[in-house]
Parts: structure tokens; C-alpha cells; sequence
């Protein structure tokens, strides 16, 4: 599992050993087999959404995505894949920037109603990842909303608790949120916003629509060690880009045996202090927050 940790000022905290960390696997220690620092590679997959709602803002995050790829390292591969009823691969992992750039410009967005199917095009968005020899990140752009019926997410949910992966959600449409919360305290009518979820329907409905799609956006994050961010303006793009950036450069790669049960597993990734004492316990002030996914599905028997 990849692992970030941060002082209580949010700086990542580096320098740390495998005896400095201990992993509690359904609340039992379980003993580290695999250490590594930040300096494996990472494949980093770009996820896109092309959404009519997306459009009226994309050049303000795409612009900032530069941010995003000027931060990674040389030897960091980096492919782009765009969705709306299903995913499509704009780039191959590359490590080539400019070829990085002249790929985002090149992105076509869909104008009209349609789907938007997120789970599943996720979970094709896996699929292009390789093996897991080193650091994988999913990189989210994107509304999160999504048509498809309440079994797609749980087959997400299920997939990602059985892969190594680590994703970074950024929440488009910030303007049309601010919009709708607005709206719905001082009128009541339809919202009329071009997105394929909530064109036409009363606001509390619309409203309800990006609740769940931050709620999702947050779960989808936090099982898998990730962060979400959720911009409300032009300018608070390039510091989230940044931050990702900076967040797939100082990682430890932590690994235990599984269990072969079948069963879920939850997950508890401490940093141990000189005397061999968490570093992570609840207090007003902890001295280090460690992200990491929350648990994995064990392989059967």
C-alpha cells in the first residue's frame, strides 16, 4: 500500500524506516514484508470528465493541470483517458510533457444530454493501469456525478478493495455547486445548468445530486489512501495540482502478507516515534496524519 504522511503544519514528513511504521490488520500487528521510500516510478492515469458542465469550465483546470505534471518527477509516466457514457484513451503513459500538453488541448467535450457513467468508466480506467510494481494513481477530474444504477458503485467499491491504487479526486463544477446552493435559498424553480444529472430538475433534487457526488468523491479517496478536493474558484487549482504532485513524490510503499480468507480487512497504518510509540493516537494536536487505504479484499482460501 502507498502511504503519505504530514506534520500537523501539512508538510510531508520524510526520512522515515520500516521501524518506523506499524500496520494493524483488523486491529492484529502483522509484520512488514515489503519497505520502500518515494523513488519507485509512478504510473499515474489522468481521468477527464467531458460532461456539457465541464466545458463552460475547462479552461480554468486544465490550464492549472499543468501544475500537475511540471511537479512530478522525469521518470514518473503519466496517460490521459476522457469519459462521459464510457472512457476513452486520449494518451498512453508517457513521460514525454509536451506531449502531456499537446493532449490536453486537443480534448473534444460533448455538448448536449447523455449518461455519465463514472463508476464504470473507473473501473475501465483500471483496466490501462500495469501491473503493480511500483506507485499507481488514479487522478479524477470530474463532477462526480453518475447515472448508473446503486450495483455499479458497489462493484467499484468491490474491485478497488482487491487493487493497489491510489486515487486523487478534484471536484469540477464548483461554480455551478455555489450556483445551486444560491439558488435553492432564495427561489425555488429548475436548474438549468447543462449537466446531464441535473438539467431540469427542482434544485433541492439538483443539490442532492452533487451531495452524493461528494460524498462519493471523498469514499472513492479515502479507501484507497488518496485525497479529495473540492475548488470553489479559478485560483485553488494549481495549489490542489501541486499538492497531488507533491503527494506521489513522498510516499512509502508499505507491505504485509494477506490473510486468505475472502473476507474485507481493515487497515490501520501507525508511525512509531524513537521509543517505538505512535506518533498517529486522536489528540487535539496529532503530531503526524498518515493517509492510506482503508482496507483490502482478501484473496480466497
Amino acid at each position: 500500500m502507498d502511504a503519505s504522511v504530514l506534520d500537523n503544519r501539512g508538510n510531508f514528513v520524510g526520512g522515515l524506516a520500516r521501524s518506523n511504521f506499524r500496520i494493524l490488520d483488523n486491529g492484529a500487528e502483522q509484520p512488514i514484508a515489503f519497505f520502500t521510500p518515494v523513488e519507485a516510478p509512478a504510473q499515474i492515469l489522468v481521468m477527464i470528465e467531458t460532461s456539457p458542465a465541464v466545458y463552460l469550465i475547462h479552461n480554468q483546470h486544465l490550464v492549472a493541470a499543468y501544475a500537475l505534471f511540471d511537479g512530478l518527477a522525469a521518470d514518473d509516466e503519466v496517460a490521459l483517458v476522457t469519459y462521459d457514457q464510457a472512457p476513452r484513451e486520449i494518451l498512453k503513459f508517457t513521460a514525454d510533457k509536451p506531449a502531456l500538453l499537446a493532449a490536453l488541448g486537443g480534448i473534444q467535450y460533448t455538448i448536449g444530454m447523455g449518461d455519465l457513467n463514472l463508476y464504470d468508466s473507473i473501473s475501465g480506467a483500471l483496466d490501462r493501469l500495469g501491473p503493480a510494481t511500483g506507485k499507481r494513481a488514479l487522478v479524477l477530474l470530474t463532477t462526480g456525478l453518475d447515472s448508473s444504477l446503486p450495483a455499479r458503485w458497489d462493484a467499484l467499491v468491490r474491485r478497488l478493495r482487491s487493487q493497489d491504487v491510489v486515487i486523487f479526486s478534484v471536484a469540477l463544477g464548483g461554480p455551478l455547486r455555489g450556483e445551486k446552493s444560491k439558488k435553492s435559498k432564495s427561489r425555488k424553480g429548475s436548474v438549468k445548468s447543462g449537466d446531464p444529472e441535473t438539467e431540469g430538475l427542482p434544485e433541492s433534487v439538483a443539490d442532492a445530486g452533487f451531495a452524493k457526488a461528494d460524498r462519493a468523491l471523498r469514499a472513492l479517496a479515502t479507501m484507497t489512501g488518496g485525497r479529495a478536493y473540492f475548488p470553489e474558484s479559478e485560483k485553488d487549482f494549481v495549489p490542489m495540482y501541486r499538492e497531488i504532485a507533491t503527494a506521489l513524490r513522498h510516499q512509502y510503499l508499505l507491505g504485509i502478507a494477506p490473510a486468505h480468507d475472502g473476507q474485507f480487512h481493515s487497515l490501520t497504518v501507525e508511525v512509531l516515534d524513537a521509543k517505538g510509540q505512535p506518533m498517529t493516537l486522536p489528540a487535539k494536536r496529532p503530531v503526524v496524519r498518515v493517509f492510506a487505504r482503508e482496507g483490502y479484499l482478501a484473496p480466497g482460501p
